[in-house]
C-alpha cells in the first residue's frame, strides 16, 4: 500500500471520526417502508418522535410504501452512508422477500447494518363469525377433514402473514386457501364479511373488532399470552410448538454507517425502548418494547433466515 493510501485512509477515518462526535446536526430521514397507518408506522412515529427528543435534531417519518417494503428499503440501501438516511425494517424486508425473490435491487447482508432492535407487536389467529370453530381444537379438526376448504386471507403473496399461515399449516398439518389481497386491511374487511375465514394478522389490526365479537381470536403466536388479550392462549400452550412469530421492528443503517454513529443510534434507540413511557405507548398500540443491541438484531435476522427458509421452500413460493 502507497504511502499516499495511508494517509488518505488516515485523514478519512479523522473526519469520520470528528463527523460522529457532531451527530447528529441536522434532521434525520427515518424511512418506513409502508404506507401511513397500521402498526409498523404507529411504532415508526412513536421512535421517531422519542429520538427526535433525545438527539435534539427532527426525526421525520418518510413513508415510501410499495412491493411489500422493498421500495423503501432500497431507498436506503441507495443512500449515504452518515446516519442521516435509516431504515424502519422489519422481518418482511430484511428476511422473507429477499428469500422469496431472486430480482432485489438491494442485498440485506450486503447493503444494510443493523443498528438496534425496538419493539415487538404478536401476531393472532383469527376467524370469521360463519367459521365452524370456537376454538383450536375445533378449528384443527374441521380444517383436517375438510382440506382446502377454509380461506386463509392475507396482505399479498409473500406477505408476513401469509408466511405465518404457512408456517402454521406446516406445524399442524392442516391446509387452507391462500387468498392473497392487497393489504391486511382489505383481509380484514373480507373476513369481516365472511368472504375468508382465516386470517393471521397483528393484534393492533383486529383489535377493534374483537370485544364487539366481530372476529374470533383463537390464539396469539407469542411466548407469553398478551395483557391485551389475557384469555387468549399461546399456540405453545395449545400443543402448537415453534410456530411462535412476532413482528419485529428495528433500525438499520446503509452499509457504510460508522461505527460511532452506528453505536450512537443503537444507545439511543435502546434507552427509550426502555423507558416507562415508551413502554406505556407501545402497550396502548398492542405492541411491547424488543430492546436489543446491533449484534442481538443480526442474530435475530439469521434465526428468521432459517425458520422462513424451511418455510418457503415447505410451501413452494416463489414470487420472482
Amino acid at each position: 500500500m502507497s504511502k499516499f493510501v495511508v494517509v488518505l485512509a488516515f485523514a478519512m477515518g479523522v473526519v469520520s471520526a470528528a463527523n460522529a462526535e457532531t451527530y447528529p446536526d441536522k434532521p434525520i430521514n427515518l424511512v418506513v417502508p409502508f404506507a401511513p397507518g397500521g402498526t409498523v408506522n404507529l411504532t415508526a412515529r412513536l421512535l421517531a418522535t422519542r429520538m427526535s427528543a433525545v438527539l435534539g435534531q427532527p426525526v421525520v417519518v418518510d413513508n415510501r410504501a410499495g412491493a411489500g417494503g422493498n421500495i423503501g428499503a432500497a431507498y436506503v440501501a441507495r443512500a449515504k452512508s452518515d446516519g442521516y438516511t435509516l431504515l424502519y425494517a422489519t422481518p418482511a424486508n430484511q428476511v422473507i422477500q429477499p428469500l422469496l425473490s431472486k430480482n432485489l435491487p438491494f442485498s440485506p447482508s450486503r447493503d444494510f447494518k443493523p443498528v438496534a432492535l425496538f419493539a415487538t407487536v404478536p401476531n393472532v389467529l383469527v376467524v370469521s363469525e360463519n367459521t365452524p370453530a370456537r376454538n383450536m381444537a375445533e378449528l384443527l379438526r374441521y380444517a383436517k377433514a375438510n382440506p382446502g376448504k377454509l380461506n386463509m386471507g392475507s396482505a399479498g403473496m409473500g406477505s408476513a402473514n401469509h408466511m405465518v399461515g404457512e408456517l402454521f399449516m406446516l406445524r399442524t398439518g392442516t391446509a387452507f386457501t391462500h387468498v392473497p389481497y392487497k393489504g391486511a386491511g382489505p383481509a380484514t374487511a373480507d373476513l369481516l364479511a365472511g368472504q375468508v375465514q382465516v386470517l393471521f394478522v397483528n393484534l393492533p389490526t383486529v383489535q377493534p373488532y374483537i370485544k364487539p365479537g366481530k372476529v374470533r381470536v383463537l390464539a396469539i403466536a407469542s411466548k407469553e399470552r398478551s395483557p391485551a388479550i389475557p384469555d387468549i392462549p399461546t399456540f405453545d400452550e395449545l400443543g402448537i410448538k415453534d410456530a411462535n412469530t412476532e413482528s419485529w421492528s428495528a433500525l438499520m443503517a446503509p452499509a457504510n454507517t460508522s461505527p460511532q454513529v452506528i453505536k450512537k443510534l443503537q444507545d439511543t434507540v435502546i434507552s427509550i425502548a426502555n423507558d416507562k413511557s415508551t413502554i406505556q405507548q407501545l402497550a396502548a398500540q398492542g405492541a411491547r418494547p424488543l430492546p436489543g443491541t446491533a449484534a442481538d438484531l443480526q442474530k435475530l435476522i439469521n434465526e428468521d433466515t432459517k425458520r422462513w427458509t424451511e418455510v418457503i421452500q415447505h410451501a413452494k413460493v416463489q414470487i420472482d
